[in-house]
């Protein structure tokens, strides 16, 4: 399993739930990455969703405690339903998409994480852990900085040494 997000300088990754950058570059990698595949998210996460409607052309598992099911995503009302669900399909394609307290439930389930950082401060309310000053994460790739929509963004992918199974 991956997880993957965009950060600003502070590791903030949201404010008011949603997102702090409109970067057009950033949502194509985002885009690109997870179509096809399998994305998980808590409720808050689907809802800061136009209408509160699932990604298309992906598998939406949605952790929701309490709430019905639904047609077009699969809802869970527990952590260990979320990770029965999490486990008929291949760890590879199953991308952590949100929100902060998703990433921190299973972060250390995530072998790798996608990491588009935006050189500004977004005045999150919502933080990331600081891979950078993590035990169990070293960055293993970095893109040349890229200027786009007025800011400068790096793609960085980071590796769990340290990867917990199910």
């Amino acid at each position: 399993m991956k997880a993957i997000l965009h950060c600003d300088k502070e590791w903030g990754i949201g404010k008011k739930n949603g997102l702090m950058f409109s970067i057009p570059a950033d949502m194509k990698f985002f885009r690109e990455t997870t179509t096809g595949k399998t994305v998980v998210m808590g409720s808050n996460t689907l809802l800061s969703f136009p209408n509160g409607k699932p990604l298309k052309n992906r598998t939406n598992i949605v952790l929701w405690p309490g709430a019905e099911k639904r047609e077009d995503c699969i809802v869970v009302n527990s952590l260990e339903e979320l990770i029965e669900e999490i486990k008929k399909y291949n760890s590879d394609d199953v991308y952590v998409i949100g929100g902060a307290m998703m990433y921190k439930t299973l972060l250390d389930y995530c072998s790798e994480v996608l990491v588009t950082k935006v050189n500004a401060i977004g005045n999150a309310d919502a933080f990331f852990e600081n891979l950078d000053k993590s035990e169990n994460f070293y960055l293993a790739e970095e893109s040349e900085p890229i200027e786009t929509n007025g800011y400068l963004i790096k793609f960085c992918t980071y590796k769990n040494k340290n990867t917990k199974e199910f």
